[in-house]
């Protein structure tokens, strides 16, 4: 039978409206777990290999020609944070080519970069060299960066915190087990051997990233899909409020676990511990908190998942600052390291649920700049951490440092409160 020539007409004359294009995430959805688990291992091995200087670089610093004593403490703590400092800067950059030309180039880079710059450190003559290659492998570097970029853009919402949190728990071991490695891998190859072998792992990491990583990223398609979501619905404004809590958590983060640093070596000494065994134990207490944060940051981020990111947000901060008030009355080393472990527990569901409100409070388009700045905000927290932590030290005493970070955390919980209801 044949359509009534009005019903032609009308279909005829109806406009066919464009069909909306696929987000990123839905476009990516058979490739988020693989590419999870390589970033894992490649935020774990850069992160291992960035770490592992730690025990032997004054000893490093003095091979270059630092004879005094203090110069070598003061070029050390120059050298280990000028990678920081570097990764700080450009993470907005990084974030921006990213939302611009993909994700997965901005991995390669990473990778590629630091394992050229860490082969390098191996053949630096001078402190000033080793400073300057350590600034480069920030400004170029930045893998676990660039990771949270990918995983968070890529994951669906509501596996967002878990995926989050797992690469969490690889950048954490990483950070744990560096300075473990770098502890006897100089007795076996040598200080600069070791750097050679950091390089190597970055490189494994690198070939991983390039071979395995799948991304589905197209500009056209991003153009698209930002044209289809203006013609059916209104673009997501961005609250600034909320983004600037989320920023100043994210630094707060950082800095309550990094206020301890500079002290914690002596506050250990003032708990009785013999010198011979000072070393020794602070290296232990220190590495408490990462241990604790890799045993529940994939439990906490799937928890924001299921009971909203604010409510473990605000949770962990109010926990956390009470578990730094017990910090200032502890007589054995020991009880530290125990509340050292708790702190890292509840610090844990933090940065995932953070990162997982970051990426819904702005556009699509503006995912990896968002999550860049908040690299930027938790580098911050890293650096200003330890001097806010000894300048408190020495001013109002060793206990002092914890009484003011937790009360920091605790009104940093009133913060989010605030931004939440926002």
């Amino acid at each position: 039978m044949n359509q009534p020539a009005h019903s032609v007409l009308h279909a005829t004359a109806t406009p066919a409206h464009p069909p909306v294009s696929l987000s990123y995430a839905e476009r990516n959805a058979s490739h988020w777990k693989r590419n999870l688990t390589v970033c894992v291992f490649g935020s774990f091995t850069t992160l291992l290999s960035l770490s592992m200087l730690l025990p032997f670089l004054p000893l490093y610093v003095k091979q270059l020609g630092v004879e005094s004593p203090g110069a070598v403490i003061q070029w050390s703590g120059i050298a280990f944070g000028a990678t920081f400092l570097g990764t700080g800067l450009t993470a907005p950059l990084w974030g921006r080519l990213a939302d611009r030309y993909g994700r997965k180039p901005m991995l390669v880079r990473a990778a590629i970069g630091m394992a050229i710059v860490m082969s390098l450190i191996g053949v630096a003559h001078s402190v000033h060299q080793l400073v300057v290659l350590r600034l480069i492998a920030g400004l170029v570097g930045g893998y676990s960066s660039a990771s949270i970029v990918m995983v968070g853009s890529q994951a669906p919402r509501e596996r967002a915190g878990w995926a989050l949190g797992v690469l969490s728990t690889g950048a954490l071991a990483g950070n744990l087990i560096g300075p473990l490695v770098g502890g006897f891998l100089p007795g076996w190859i040598g200080i600069r051997g070791t750097f050679f072998a950091g390089g190597a792992m970055i490189a494994v990491a690198a070939l991983l990233t390039i071979f395995v990583i799948k991304e589905d990223f197209s500009p056209a398609d991003q153009a698209q899909h930002r044209a289809a979501s203006k013609a059916s619905v209104a673009t997501r404004k961005t609250n600034y409020a909320v983004v600037a809590a989320l920023l100043v958590t994210a630094m707060m983060v950082l800095l309550a676990n990094m206020s301890i640093e500079p002290i914690i070596t002596v506050y250990i000494g003032s708990l009785g511990v013999h010198a011979n065994h000072l070393t020794r134990v602070a290296g232990v207490v220190m590495a408490c908190s990462a241990f604790g944060s890799m045993l529940t940051a994939a439990r906490l981020g799937a928890l924001a998942d299921r009971i909203g990111s604010w409510n473990v947000i605000i949770g962990c901060l109010v926990l956390t600052g009470l578990v730094m008030i017990p910090q200032a009355f502890v007589v054995h080393w020991w009880q530290l390291a125990g509340l050292r472990v708790l702190m890292g527990m509840t610090l844990a569901g933090l940065l995932p649920a953070i990162a997982k409100l970051a990426r819904q409070s702005v556009d699509e388009s503006k995912t990896g700049q968002m999550l860049g700045y908040l690299q930027s905000a938790q580098f911050s927290g890293q650096v200003i951490g330890p001097v806010i932590g000894g300048q408190i030290g020495v001013a109002l005493g060793l206990d002092s440092v914890f009484f003011v970070t937790g009360t920091l955390l605790v009104l940093c919980a009133a913060l989010a409160q605030w931004a939440r209801v926002r």
